[in-house]
């Protein structure tokens, strides 16, 4: 196969869907993404076999347990990826929509409306739920989607790709709107992120080796993040029950996702009395804790941690933690080790969530709330196309949205200037 004819083959043929796609109405698109979320419904056991092949080649090639999590889907998977399209095909469309009007000296009105970006490149590893969440998101957006999956994952997102392409033709849209690119030879990667005639914006989503690579090689516009190393942080005014609850599922829910807490701070006031019970719970799960010398003074099973693990995304049973004087030294750690993805707060006081919601500097900060919450079918998108640690254009999880710009219009009847 020449890789190159072949991508350029595929570029072309999404430009071409990309200016039908602006123009499709609202109905057409919603149509698409009922249609695709009924045939995943019913190809569940198809794509559960599908998947099963992948486990079985992933797990003979040794692939490290984080990435077998986020390749298998589940019956309650598959009904949460159907869901996730209806959700998006309920929400209100955002194309054409014109807003910020106002009348100029001259006479003219001047306003804004929202229009697709084009061509979007979305290159990911081994979960088969982009695929869905990426074609259903791009669908409603009315942009055309190239779709790279990992090889881990081909024959899961080949069945996907089929019922996409169903739902599509049921709308009487283009099915190359979307298209998998079917190879899993990297050259193909090399092509796509340098397409800048076909190709409006790249999104990465996987590991932080992958998202570098694409991030350092390409030739478009990447929305991306590296990595999720989110906080909680316990305050001095903190509830220990919700503290407690909050950290456990945090942590514990699932250890592979980009928004699992990897880093536990807590201040030193309340620190003798409620870091132990954090700890025993965290290691009643089989999760290792590395700290800094007042959480090993205070919690027995904890090891020294170095400075390098309260950088570290650690995708795994491990937690670093320190101890830290009050709302202050937290926020400083937080700003500076940080991957800028998602930090929590647990506190009671008023005063202090609100300075940690406004001084944190990360695309997603909450009070007394899980870091799992952040996630585009959690915050109401229908789903995700990913998560953006930048702050040009999109921040935070990707959604309709993010996957659209804004362009002037200009109202006039006959004006010229002066």
């Amino acid at each position: 196969m020449n890789i190159q004819q072949y991508m350029q083959n595929i570029g072309v043929e999404a430009r071409k869907a990309s200016r039908f796609m602006a123009s499709a109405d609202t109905n057409q698109k919603n149509i698409a993404l009922n249609a695709i979320a009924a045939a995943i419904l019913r190809e569940k056991d198809t794509l559960l076999a599908a998947n099963k092949l992948d486990l079985e080649a992933a797990k003979a090639n040794g692939l490290e347990p984080a990435m077998l999590d986020r390749l298998t889907i589940t019956e309650k998977s598959i009904a949460n990826m159907a869901e996730g399209l209806n959700q998006i095909a309920s929400l209100t469309d955002p194309i054409g929509e014109m807003s910020n009007f106002k009348y100029r000296p001259s006479g003219i009105q001047i306003g804004q409306m929202r229009v697709p970006l084009g061509v979007i490149g979305i290159i990911y590893e081994a979960r088969p739920n982009v695929t869905v969440d990426a074609a259903g998101l791009c669908i409603k957006s009315g942009n055309a989607a190239i779709l790279r999956g990992g090889s881990e994952a081909i024959h899961c997102n080949q069945a996907l790709a089929k019922l996409v392409h169903e739902g599509l033709a049921a709308a009487d849209l283009p099915t190359t709107a979307v298209q998998i690119v079917e190879t899993t030879d990297r050259a193909a990667v090399g092509e796509l992120i340098t397409m800048k005639q076909y190709v409006d914006v790249i999104v990465p989503r996987g590991g932080k080796g992958l998202i570098e690579r694409i991030s350092n090689d390409a030739r478009i516009p990447v929305i991306k993040h590296l990595d999720g190393n989110c906080h909680v942080y316990v305050d001095d005014d903190a509830d220990f029950d919700k503290a407690l609850r909050i950290l456990e599922n945090s942590k514990t829910q699932r250890l592979g996702t980009c928004n699992t807490t990897e880093s536990l701070l807590i201040a030193r006031s309340v620190a003798a009395s409620m870091l132990p019970k954090l700890a025993a719970m965290l290691t009643s799960h089989g999760i290792e804790i590395r700290g800094c010398a007042e959480t090993c003074a205070l919690v027995s099973q904890a090891t020294p941690a170095t400075e390098e693990d309260y950088y570290t995304e650690y995708l795994a049973a491990i937690i670093s933690c320190k101890v830290v004087s009050g709302l202050d030294e937290a926020i400083a750690h937080i700003n500076e080790h940080s991957s800028q993805h998602t930090e929590a707060i647990v506190t009671e006081n008023y005063t202090k969530s609100r300075r940690f919601l406004r001084e944190v500097d990360s695309s997603s900060v909450m009070v007394n709330a899980s870091t799992r919450f952040a996630d585009g079918f959690e915050y109401g998108f229908g789903a995700e196309i990913g998560i953006s640690t930048d702050k040009l254009h999109a921040r935070g999880p990707v959604g309709l949205e993010g996957l659209t710009s804004l362009k002037y219009v200009v109202l006039g009847d006959g004006h010229v200037r002066a």
